[in-house]
């Protein structure tokens, strides 16, 4: 196991240990073998501590810089992997709102876990009022969908959202909408690159399911993570229409 602790940086900032406290709560209600587990323990703490399974091998981002140029297939299944470990979320009514390469392990069997939960909202428990109010972007901007730049609460269409620029961003080693800054994400108009611009190996299909996936208003997106994969899988004649 990993015992993970407070940065003591950070030990007189009430938002850091909230959302510290929180992700171990969240990982406790969560059971997925593409989900980091905590571990249980019966003896009392005497510290503020976390304990979660060890886990062997890299992040994706780290792949990711040492194969530059995965297949289709390839990308395909590395995304398919991540949405199981969503789909357990979105069931419970949890959504990651962090999702980005840092936050996604590879162990040596070459399984995905998603990890860091700090950031997660719960539907219902984030509408009580807290003595800690959270005004901040929790995610990182790049891969942070839209909405949260104006104020508004992430669903799991933000997740889905976050899951496109991953998928864009293996196949073309770029960023939908470039490099994006929390101060100015909330002005900027935003325009879809074709992801062909990037990569012609890319086919129109895959394309147009991932310009569905990153529209820049959640209702414009999938409704579902299992719409998303099944698009990416095979060609969905009304995207291309």
């Amino acid at each position: 196991m990993v015992l993970k602790t407070p940065s003591v940086n950070y030990e007189d900032d009430p938002n850091y240990l909230d959302l510290f406290l929180h992700e171990e709560w969240v990982a406790k209600r969560l059971d997925s073998p593409h989900l980091i587990k905590v571990c249980n323990e019966d003896r009392q703490r005497t510290f503020l501590y976390t304990a979660v399974e060890y886990i062997e091998g890299q992040t994706l981002k780290q792949w990711m810089a040492d194969n530059p140029h995965p297949g289709i297939a390839q990308m395909r299944a590395t995304i398919d992997q991540i949405a199981r470990g969503l789909r357990c979320m979105h069931r419970m009514e949890m959504f990651h709102q962090d999702l980005k390469p840092d936050n996604i392990l590879i162990d040596n069997n070459n399984t995905l876990k998603i990890i860091d939960f700090g950031s997660t909202r719960i539907a219902g428990l984030a509408e009580i009022k807290t003595p800690v109010e959270h005004s901040h972007i929790l995610g990182t901007a790049n891969y942070s969908a839209p909405e949260y730049f104006k104020g508004e609460q992430g669903t799991n269409r933000s997740d889905i959202f976050s899951l496109g620029v991953i998928a864009y961003e293996m196949l073309t080693g770029k960023l939908p909408y470039g490099e994006i800054s929390s101060e100015r994400a909330a002005k900027k108009r935003c325009i879809y690159t074709s992801a062909r611009e990037h990569n012609l190996m890319v086919p129109e299909w895959i394309d147009a399911a991932l310009e569905k996936a990153l529209q820049q208003h959640p209702e414009k997106r999938y409704a579902l993570l299992s719409e998303f994969i099944t698009d990416l899988a095979r060609p969905n004649q009304r995207l291309l229409q």
